[in-house]
């Protein structure tokens, strides 16, 4: 299979790679993670999964998603909800597994390969599901932090693992380009600011972390 005839889609459990970057000592360059992936192949679908807290006036993952949202990502958010457990200590649960499943199923039929950027182990039913209809499936995490970040049986399922250092040349952020600190809280992120304008795809980068 020539390179442009590999279709290819992205699945990233944003909470998961976020924990895997910081782990590892560096931030991830959404622009640059995408002009990977096209560069292998021709890229259908850029999907980001996050939750966000409800009733928060200013969530600092916002600009991310408002700029991934801009720049040629599928962005799916749900609000986490909050519980006390039986300890009596306040939890959140945001998982986005189902509505990442479900995607990937729906796709698999037009696609030839399926990255997975999440080490969580519950997903390996489902790249064994993909893989029963002819889905190659590669997943991004690491081995290299202490403990690794990835479930075992999720690297043994995978077609492909790929540890997410070893692209942290590709992907990783100049730190010399880190936006300037953002405005207080009470201010409107800037981004929000220029969005009500419509900013052509691609013309702004400030936010690629």
């Amino acid at each position: 299979m020539s390179p442009a005839s590999n279709k290819i889609a992205l699945f990233i459990d944003g909470a998961n790679l976020y924990a895997t970057a910081k782990t590892l000592g560096f931030d991830i360059d959404y622009k640059r993670l995408l002009k990977e992936f096209q560069s292998r192949g021709t890229l259908v679908r850029a999907f980001y999964y996050t939750a966000i807290i409800e009733d928060q006036e200013y969530s600092s993952i916002r600009p991310l998603i408002d700029w991934l949202d801009y720049n040629g990502y599928t962005v799916v958010t749900k609000a986490t909800k909050e519980f006390i457990d039986a300890s009596g200590r306040r939890k959140v649960k945001g998982h986005m597994d189902i509505e990442l499943g479900v995607d990937a199923m729906e796709f698999a039929e037009h696609i030839d390969q399926i990255v997975l950027f999440s080490g969580d182990g519950d997903f390996r039913s489902l790249v064994e599901a993909l893989q029963r209809r002819g889905v190659r499936v590669t997943v991004v995490s690491t081995i290299s932090s202490q403990p690794p970040m990835i479930a075992d049986e999720l690297r043994r399922q995978a077609d492909v693992f790929t540890d997410l250092v070893e692209l942290q040349p590709k992907l990783g952020r100049d730190p010399s380009e880190r936006p300037a600190p953002r405005e207080p809280r009470h201010h409107a992120p800037q981004f929000l600011q220029r969005a009500t304008t419509m900013a052509p795809r691609g013309d702004d980068d400030d936010f690629d972390d």
